[in-house]
């Protein structure tokens, strides 16, 4: 049975449950949608208060370093390191909070699904069948425009319009602002999720580029808290930010 089969079968069953129980269509689409609630950190991914990851821990599959890249593409990236100290923003950005150290959120509903991390970026990935807007009505973002589609109980996104990292963010591949990506994120384990995100771009890349990147519980969350990091309780031990026990 062809994966497309097997969606419409599991649509068809939901539609049944719901006509037999009295419960709306929507309901019963939002019951089938998978549970991805707390709070997610890449793997193998551990950093301080700086958002850098600490010497020996492994570096971001997104940076690229020795991936795909065509003349310009490689270019891109010389340029990218000899600025590297001098690119930071205020988060992540697309397609690097997919795989950067901030922990975040996947919100699911029938329409929409939001991924949310502590630094309040947010990506609306639309799953109620609309498409990307016409050319003359969308312009690159940081975190591009975001259409999605349910198989089974993978989340299938793409993405187009990112504006140009090398321009706004520190160790973001560089690619061009007509790149493409494609994720598929599935939930393979109770405490892991996994991606495959494909990438096309003609201008920097000689091939399409394909990165596994996989996110675990974040043990001992049960929330996000943002803040500015700048109260008398943050504390940084052993490269690890923490939080202090209140002052009597």
């Amino acid at each position: 049975m062809s994966v497309r089969t097997t969606v419409v079968a599991s649509t068809l069953l939901w539609a049944a449950v719901a006509v037999l129980s009295g419960i709306t269509p929507l309901a019963a689409h939002a019951q089938s949608l998978p549970d991805w609630k707390g709070i997610w950190i890449a793997e193998g991914l551990v950093a301080d208060i700086s958002g850098f990851p600490p010497p020996g821990s492994r570096p971001w599959k997104l940076l690229g370093g020795d991936f795909p890249w065509n003349e310009t593409g490689r270019a891109r990236l010389e340029a990218s390191f000899a600025n590297y100290e001098d690119q930071k923003a205020d988060g992540w950005g697309f397609p690097m909070m997919m795989d950067s150290a901030a922990p975040m959120q996947f919100l699911i509903t029938p329409g929409e699904t939001l991924i949310i991390n502590v630094y309040r970026d947010v990506r609306h990935i639309y799953t109620d069948g609309r498409d990307h807007p016409a050319d003359e009505d969308r312009w690159p973002t940081t975190w591009g425009d975001s259409v999605g589609h349910w198989e089974g109980d993978t989340l299938v996104i793409d993405t187009i319009s990112v504006r140009d990292p090398t321009r706004y963010f520190f160790s973001s591949p560089p690619l061009s602002e007509g790149a493409h990506f494609i994720e598929r994120i599935r939930m393979t384990g109770p405490d892991r999720i996994e991606s495959v995100m494909t990438i096309n771009d003609p201008t920097t890349l000689s091939m399409p580029w394909v990165v596994e990147l996989a996110y675990v519980r974040a043990a001992g969350l049960d929330r996000m808290i943002n803040d500015d990091y700048a109260n008398d309780r943050s504390e940084v031990e052993n490269g690890l930010f923490t939080i202090l026990p209140p002052k009597e």
